[in-house]
Order: C-alpha cells, then sequence, then structure tokens
C-alpha cells in the first residue's frame, strides 16, 4: 500500500510505504528523488496509488519555490570555474533554472550540460536521460523546459531536439567575455588552479643505457611530456622522473666489451652510439660461444663475474659502471632538451636501496604470501585476479628482478614525495606486468596503491632511418630536421627572411614527429610516415607551425593596432558567420584542456588544435585586417590575436616549440 502526503509548506512530497514485517509496520520515508525511484519500480504492482509523470511534474513545479532556493548554485561556489571560461555563467544560469523547475539537485543539473562535439549541436548541451527521472518522455519535457527558460544576456538560442536541449551562446557574450581574457593573460591564457596543493609524479620515457632507444621510447618521451605539461598547466605540482635501465648483466657484457672493443674518444663523442655499438659486437661473441661447453664459455662468466662485483660494492667495477651512465645522461639530457623536457631526476634500478627491497621481500613473508617454486620466491595473485598468476620476486640465486625493484622503487617514491597520484607511461606490452605490479602492492596493503596509475599506448609500424638502422631518439630527430631543411631550401626568397634556418627545421621536423604521434588515440597503433609527417598540407605538424607563423605576420604587420589592441573595441563588428564560428570553437579551449586530464589523450588537444586552425583558414578569405576601416580591422586583428595566443598555448602544452617565421 502506498499513501501520499504532504506537508504545511510542500517543501517534501513524502512518500510513506507500509511494509509488513515479523507483524509489524515500518515507515519509510524516502526524499523527491527516491519517491521517482520507488514509483517506478512499484507501478505495476500499485497501479491506483502511482503518481503519473504529469502529476509529478506538477508536484515538483509546486515545490520549486522552496527546493531550488535552498540548491541554487552561487556564483562563488566550487561549480564556478574562472571567468576565462565562458561556458560557466550560462551554466550556471540554465543549471539553476532547470533545477528549480523540477525541484532536482542543482549538481544533476550541472554535471549533465556538456560542450558538443560539433558546434551545430550548440555551444552547451543537456541530455536529459542524464537527469535520471525514469519513467519521463524525455523529448516532451525538453520542449516545456524549453519554453520556460526566460531570455537572458548569455543566450542567442535554445533547441529542443529529441532528449537533448540545445544552447546556442550569444556570440558577443562570447566575444566580450573570451578576447580581452585572452589577450590580457596571453600565454597563461588556460592555466587553471585545480591541481591546486597536488602532487604528480610521472615517470616517462626510461631508456636502457646502451640499447636503442626505440619507437616505444619515442612515444613514451612525447606522452608523458604532454602529461607533465597538462598536470602543469592544471595547478599540480609536476615531478618528472626518468626511470633508466641502467643495473643488470648488460653492464658486465658492456664492461668486458669495452675493454676489448671499445675507443676513448669514440665513447665521448657520442656515448649511447658507441656503447651499443660495443653492445651488439660483445652479444655477437656471447652468441659464438654459446655453442661450445661451459668452460670454454670465457665472455658470459666475465660479464656475471663483473656485475657481482658491482652488486657486491667493488668501487672498481662502480666507477666503470658510473662512468657509462652519467656521459649516458649527458648526452640523453642534449637530445630530450630539442623536445622541451627537462626531467626532475634521472633515477634507475641502480638507485633502489637494497635494504629497500629486502624490506619488501621481508614483509611479503612475514604476511605469509611468498612461497618457493623452483627455488624462486613467488607470490600469488589470483586471489586478486584470476589471470595475474604467480608472480617472480626472488631469483633462485635470491637476487631481485624488476618486480621486486619497482615496488621499492613506489615505496620509495612515496615516502619521499607523498604525491596525490603517481602515473607510469609505458607501453601496451607491459600490461600484464603494471597490473601485477599494482595486484602485488594491494596485497601488502598499502592505502596509496590506488594512487597509481599505468598509462599505456600502442607501437609504431614501420620506423626506421633511410638506411634501415637502429633507431635512437636523436637519430629520429635528426633526420627530421634534415628532410625539412631540404624542403625550405627550395624557396629561398623565404630561407633569406629567417633567422636561423636550421635552428627553424629543427623545430618543425620535431613537430611532424610529434603531431604524427599524439593525433591518433593512444591505443592506437600507426604507421610511421615521414612523407606524411613533414607535409604541409593536410593535418600535420608542420600545418600548425605555418598557421601559427601566418597569425603571427598579421600581428606584425599591425604592431600599430596591436600597441593599444583592447581599447575601444567594438566587437558587434564581428558579425560574419566565419569569425563566429571561430570564437565559438576558441571558446572550448579550457573544457578541451579539462577533458584531456581526465582521459590522459594527446589527440584531444592535437584534434582540437586542427579544428581551430581550419576555422581559421576559413577566415582568411573574407575576414580581412589589410585596407580596412580602422575599427574593423581592429576588432578582426584582437579575434585573429587570440586564436594564436590559443594556438601558441595548446602548442606548448603538447610540448612543441611555436615558430613565428619560416
Amino acid at each position: 500500500m502506498i499513501i501520499f502526503t504532504k506537508n504545511a509548506g510542500f517543501r517534501y512530497l513524502q512518500l510513506t510505504r507500509i511494509y509488513k514485517s515479523y507483524n509489524r509496520l515500518i515507515l519509510k520515508t524516502l526524499t523527491t528523488y527516491s519517491l521517482r525511484r520507488c514509483l517506478y519500480t512499484n507501478k505495476n504492482r500499485y497501479n491506483n496509488s502511482v503518481l503519473t509523470t504529469k502529476k509529478y511534474e506538477l508536484c515538483c513545479l509546486h515545490n520549486k519555490k522552496n527546493y531550488s532556493q535552498n540548491s541554487k548554485i552561487k556564483d562563488n561556489t566550487s561549480y564556478a570555474r574562472d571567468e576565462k571560461d565562458v561556458f560557466e555563467k550560462p551554466k550556471l544560469f540554465i543549471t539553476n533554472h532547470i533545477a528549480t523547475q523540477l525541484g532536482i539537485d542543482t549538481s544533476l543539473v550541472h554535471d549533465a550540460i556538456d560542450i558538443p562535439k560539433k558546434t551545430t549541436l550548440g555551444d552547451l548541451i543537456l541530455p536529459l536521460p542524464k537527469l535520471r527521472l525514469i519513467g519521463t518522455n524525455y523529448t516532451e519535457l525538453g520542449k516545456k523546459l524549453v519554453n520556460t527558460i526566460p531570455s537572458s544576456k548569455y543566450i542567442k538560442t535554445i533547441v529542443a531536439h529529441n532528449a537533448f536541449i540545445q544552447i546556442f551562446l550569444n556570440p558577443l557574450y562570447i566575444y566580450q567575455t573570451l578576447l580581452p581574457k585572452v589577450l590580457t593573460e596571453k600565454e597563461n591564457f588556460g592555466r587553471y588552479n585545480e591541481g591546486k596543493g597536488k602532487k604528480v609524479i610521472i615517470e616517462f620515457s626510461s631508456p636502457n643505457i646502451a640499447k636503442p632507444f626505440h619507437a616505444g621510447h619515442l612515444r613514451s618521451t612525447i606522452i608523458g611530456g604532454f602529461l607533465s605539461n597538462l598536470y602543469d598547466t592544471m595547478g599540480w605540482s609536476v615531478t618528472k622522473l626518468n626511470y633508466l635501465g641502467d643495473w643488470g648483466k648488460q653492464f658486465g657484457l658492456l664492461a668486458v666489451g669495452f675493454e676489448k672493443y671499445g675507443v676513448k674518444e669514440d665513447f665521448l663523442k657520442d656515448p649511447i652510439n658507441h656503447l651499443f655499438e660495443i653492445y651488439v659486437k660483445i652479444s655477437q661473441d656471447i652468441a659464438r660461444e654459446n655453442d661450445l661447453p661451459d668452460i670454454h664459455r670465457k665472455t658470459d662468466r666475465e660479464a656475471k663475474q663483473f656485475f657481482e662485483r658491482m652488486e657486491n660494492g667493488d668501487e672498481e667495477a662502480l666507477d666503470i659502471w658510473r662512468n657509462f651512465r652519467s656521459l649516458s645522461i649527458d648526452k640523453y639530457i642534449e637530445t630530450y632538451s630539442r623536445l622541451n623536457i627537462e626531467y626532475d631526476s634521472y633515477c634507475g634500478e641502480s638507485k633502489v636501496p637494497k635494504k629497500t627491497i629486502e624490506y619488501v621481500i621481508n614483509r611479503l613473508k612475514e604476511d605469509h604470501l611468498l612461497k618457493k617454486k623452483d627455488g624462486a620466491m613467488v607470490v600469488n595473485l589470483t586471489t586478486i585476479e584470476e589471470d595475474l598468476g604467480l608472480a617472480i620476486l626472488q631469483k633462485s640465486d635470491k637476487t631481485s628482478i624488476y618486480l621486486s625493484r619497482d615496488i621499492g622503487e613506489a615505496l620509495e617514491r612515496y615516502n619521499k614525495y607523498k604525491f596525490d597520484k603517481m602515473i607510469y607511461v609505458v607501453a601496451c606490452q607491459q600490461d600484464f606486468y603494471f597490473r601485477q605490479l599494482l595486484a602485488t602492492l594491494k596485497l601488502m596493503n598499502f592505502d596509496w596503491v590506488n594512487k597509481l596509475e599505468h598509462i599505456s599506448f600502442g607501437m609504431v609500424k614501420g620506423m626506421s632511418t633511410r638506411k634501415g638502422k637502429v633507431v635512437f631518439l636523436d637519430t629520429i630527430l635528426n633526420e627530421a630536421q634534415e628532410k625539412m631543411y631540404a624542403q625550405m631550401i627550395k624557396d629561398q626568397d623565404k630561407l633569406k627572411q629567417i633567422k636561423n634556418p636550421k635552428e627553424t627545421a629543427d623545430k618543425v621536423g620535431i613537430s611532424g614527429v610529434m603531431i604524427q604521434d599524439m593525433q591518433s588515440k593512444r591505443a592506437t597503433n600507426y604507421e610511421f610516415s615521414w612523407n606524411r609527417m613533414l607535409s604541409f598540407e593536410g593535418d600535420t605538424g608542420p600545418y600548425l607551425q605555418y598557421s601559427h607563423c601566418r597569425l603571427k605576420s598579421i600581428e606584425d604587420k599591425n604592431q600599430v593596432y596591436m600597441r593599444n589592441i583592447l581599447t575601444n573595441l567594438d566587437f558587434s563588428l564581428l558579425d560574419d558567420k566565419e569569425a563566429i564560428e571561430l570564437v565559438r570553437i576558441m571558446a572550448q579551449y579550457p573544457t578541451v584542456l579539462s577533458k584531456a586530464l581526465e582521459n590522459s589523450e594527446p589527440s584531444t588537444v592535437v584534434l582540437y588544435l586542427f579544428r581551430l586552425t581550419h576555422q581559421i583558414s576559413s577566415c582568411y578569405k573574407t575576414l580581412w585586417v589589410d585596407n580596412e576601416e580602422k575599427r574593423i580591422a581592429k576588432a578582426r586583428l584582437a579575434l585573429y590575436s587570440s586564436a594564436r595566443h590559443i594556438l601558441h598555448n595548446g602548442l606548448r602544452i603538447l610540448g612543441i616549440t611555436p615558430i613565428d617565421r619560416m
């Protein structure tokens, strides 16, 4: 049986459900939202007592005055972002009105309003099903709500389409709110304090010393650099770590190989490539000895002995290792700087304290989580996830492996940084390994394990140099520079106008490498193409650089107006459809950054910049600045200059240096 009552003020609908249980009555009071869910659940059972959708909405409308006064969002609440997000005030206006009309919580409405991917669908869009009004005809409800929304300086048109309410903002409001902010804040536009007081650790790139810097490391470097810039822009305190593969038997091989094949001058000139050459030669020696009896496998035996000396703290062996490591890092620093990446720390497996690894093993033993299998110590992870199986923590000779060292390193980092989040940017081939790492930490009951995240990515196919050699990062970047310079010298007149053609070619070439990598979803494998990557046509890095240069050229030609660009601006003159579409896209920039932070996808920013630059190109056909009347020229210049700042800032977040002339 269901009974409906209302109190004197009709502030709440009260549903009294009478249950028969153990010969006694239980009374339960539900909120308005629970009422609808209960009615929907019980409608077949209590046909005579269920409120219809119409009656429910009438109740909400009757109730709206008292309910919405208590829940109305003020501009100074946590819902309101900085005013430079032009969507927030219209969003609050719509939120408060609809919440009032329906008598539902404002947070439910606010969180449901989104920014559509296509401006043809509006500047804001409200999918009514997100309001969770079960049993409602959303198409009809949308039509009713649209008719109740009053006029506002924020809004031009509101359309009810199927189960969606599409809100088109007043272009003049967007101009007046957005452009002065962009032109005042310039390179700081888009920065927020959403992460203020929070710390994030980002581990990325992490090459193995003396081994090729392969395409996987390239992707990790580019994506990790992007995430570092994005979190910094959103107000987080960012620590960038490069966790080098700098420990293991391979250094025994290198030491033996260097003594046999090393050339000091070549090593000092190019340590990474020379060590790799040595590594290849000594590995070939090992392969040849594999067919010999154990007594004649001299190279492998000497390598093991050298690494044992390192493990035991032999200073002579460690000095050789330190030399290999430090000179390699010097070269890495030089290469990474071309990608605008500066690490806070070059850590590595060698830096994980032995006592921390011992603590990990002992704690697992004390918790009865370790057991012996074929002489090795393993942990059973099937209690976390069945397919994770057994994970080795310690080899039969009692030496540590990757997993125990990574657990130790995670412990060291949390104790040192007390981070709010730690991100590992590592290829998808390591997905299973990171699941095992996180599962082991969960078994150890560390409460901060939920702060760890593995950001994975797909592979690059077909990456090689012209000669088909092993790919190192600097090799890729050098070849990109050479190819771009070869294109630039074809136009000698333009080349003469560039102060440093080689440096410009380097920046444009690198932008080609990075944009080709970032324009697809992280998880997607892609085919590496030199021709497509360095083209000025289509959606490429050079195209974005060209767009930035063209906008900068417009500013440079109109310095008279640029000096006092914010004075006496008449935005009503920007009534062309191309200009309106451009400013609507520009207004989405802060939201694009927020979405990129949510999904950790560089492509979110890249695809937005392509949309932005495509619309800028459309504007050039009709929105001229040269030879126009002063007020029109100045208004258009303000639009173009603002667009350039947004493009500039977006490229910077991607890790790309925008150039002014090419």
